[in-house]
């Protein structure tokens, strides 16, 4: 494959998961259509890493993604299972039976109205009706990208990830839990041993290790796996079999798991709050046995069962009850800690990346982020860092409350998006120097200093990157300090190794403790053995007890 690093499939594992997947990709697709400014250095990211090349049955060149995602029935809307990309109507006709046929219709959703309108507006859809796939990034010209502002009824239209997806997607890569419902009270996958169940099914299984085989011996070298996987209801129970499975067939692979949890919670259904918690704790253990690392992702400020108020972005403006918008966020910022293992020049494998964060049996690491990371006008780097100032500017992103005061052992973080002029600080000669920032002669080295500044004793990896975050619509326009429609943004991110991890870890298996499970038989009955709610509490103690001591105190 084109660039250093090699490739990475991506298993998107639940609805949550569709919306942050929906987000992630349509990002990946907006840099593939803006990838050819000189100032951006079109190398700095490997697309290879993600996608796939392949050939539709009008001989057309495709570059999809890499990926398997699972959902339930009901939850894909317009979007074909197949796909639309490499759908034929001439062969469709040409079907050679002439006995006779039985017809059976499902309801036919349309496509939302309001992406259709973006899509149209960039002409992707030609006259004969076909899509007409953007070409693989080559430097002959991408397709512009459009500038007009997203349609504000699309976000209240939003009711399913596929409304906003704007990727085409290969016809191997989605597969639906046809057993299960999306909506309605009832058929729902709402615990974690029915989503073991579901790939304990040979129906289940073999469907997704024919994918798995499909995508991974076309690779040239497999780095490893994503996944991004619900935590909250039985997703992470087909997260645990699906890592596991990872595992035992791919030994020696990356397995890099993000566990997704909605920004906010069903305080009035006691129910769908306790099974959070037990999903969340069932999905964490089991995910961290099979996986290279787990971090959880969430806007929400606790996992535990105590409501806890959304975190606070100073420069965003968002809607805690909106997937969409929550998604938008957390992909993000996945697409910000990802660089590493996706750099087209020196990558750090997710092998290297989880063996730099999870020594000593710390196989969870947590996640913050800046979004945007607030350079104004006429700033420097090392301005901005100063002004920035404390050893945690990041929101925290994985629900571990508040990191201040905490420990940190180790942290790989990722500036993207600062212009090479701004890197080093721009003061005339002679003038006293502000920090010893300013002092710097590359940005490389004043953002090491800064991290060595603020935490002396972390082991810490750092990147800096021109490459910005794409921003572009249908994402949502969420940036209260920008007065006007940006496409494209600067965001500082960094996971970490923190002792947030001890309080947080071992607050679950103390709520877990106290609750009453014959109040809740319902989840036991779904395949969850009481001895393995014990076993599950020495886990998590266990666990917790990874991050108690440790170096590099963060203030």
């Amino acid at each position: 494959m084109a660039g250093g690093a090699g490739e990475v499939l991506t298993l998107q594992l639940g609805h949550f998961a569709g919306f942050v997947g929906a987000h992630w990709w349509n990002q990946q697709d907006a840099a593939l259509g803006r990838a050819t400014s000189a100032k951006e250095s079109l190398g700095e990211l490997c697309p290879d890493v993600l996608y796939r090349t392949g050939q539709t049955l009008h001989g057309q060149e495709t570059y999809t993604p890499r990926l398997i995602l699972m959902d339930l029935k009901g939850s894909l809307n317009s979007l074909k299972e197949e796909g639309g990309l490499y759908w034929d109507k001439q062969l469709d006709a040409a079907v050679a039976w002439h006995g006779k046929l039985t017809t059976h219709k499902e309801e036919v959703y349309p496509q939302n109205p309001h992406l259709q309108d973006l899509l149209s507006a960039e002409g992707v859809r030609s006259s004969d009706g076909f899509w007409r796939v953007k070409s693989i990034p080559n430097g002959k010209g991408p397709p512009p990208v459009t500038t007009a502002a997203i349609p504000k009824p699309l976000e209240s239209s939003v009711r399913v990830w596929s409304d906003f997806l704007r990727v085409h997607l290969h016809p191997r890569s989605i597969c639906m839990i046809q057993k299960y419902n999306h909506d309605g009270e009832t058929g729902r996958l709402e615990a974690f041993g029915q989503g073991e169940s579901v790939l304990k099914e040979p129906r289940y299984l073999e469907e997704l290790e024919d994918r798995l085989h499909f995508y991974v011996e076309e690779c040239d070298y497999l780095q490893g796996f994503q996944i991004l996987c619900d935590l909250h209801d039985g997703f992470s129970g087909v997260g645990a079999k699906a890592a596991e499975l990872l595992q035992d067939e791919y030994s020696g692979r990356g397995i890099i798991t993000w566990g997704l949890i909605p920004g906010s919670c069903s305080l009035g259904e006691p129910q769908k709050n306790i099974y959070r918690l037990l999903n969340t704790a069932f999905g964490l253990v089991h995910l961290t046995a099979y996986s290279s690392f787990v971090c959880p992702l969430s806007l929400g400020g606790s996992l535990g069962l105590r409501p806890q108020p959304p975190v606070n972005f100073p420069h965003l403006h968002y809607d805690a009850t909106l997937p969409f918008h929550c998604s938008a966020i957390l992909a993000t910022a996945l697409d910000t800690v990802t660089v590493p293992y996706r750099l087209r020049s020196s990558p750090v494998s997710m092998v290297h990346l989880a063996n730099m964060l999870t020594f000593s049996g710390k196989k969870v690491v947590t996640a913050g982020a800046v979004i945007p990371f607030p350079l104004v006008p006429g700033q420097s780097l090392p301005d901005a860092l100063v002004q920035l100032g404390g050893a945690t500017p990041w929101t925290p992103l994985s629900a571990c409350g508040n990191p201040s005061g905490t420990r940190c052992f180790a942290q790989s973080v990722v500036l993207r998006g600062i212009d090479r002029a701004c890197h080093t600080s721009q003061l005339t000669p002679g003038t006293p120097l502000p920090s010893p920032l300013h002092a710097c002669t590359t940005g490389e080295e004043v953002l090491a200093q800064y991290l060595h500044q603020q935490q002396p004793r972390v082991t810490s990896s750092s990147h800096l990157l021109l490459t910005p975050c794409r921003v572009a619509p249908p994402y949502p326009y969420l940036f209260s300090s920008l007065s006007q429609q940006v496409h494209s943004i600067p965001v500082f991110g960094a996971l970490c190794s923190s002792s947030s991890l001890h309080q947080t870890l071992g607050g679950l298996a103390t709520e877990l403790t106290k609750l009453d499970l014959r109040r809740w038989a319902s989840f036991l009955d779904a395949g969850v053995e009481q001895d393995e709610m014990e076993e599950l509490l020495q886990e998590l103690h266990s666990l917790a007890q990874c991050y108690q001591d440790g170096g590099g105190l963060m203030d």
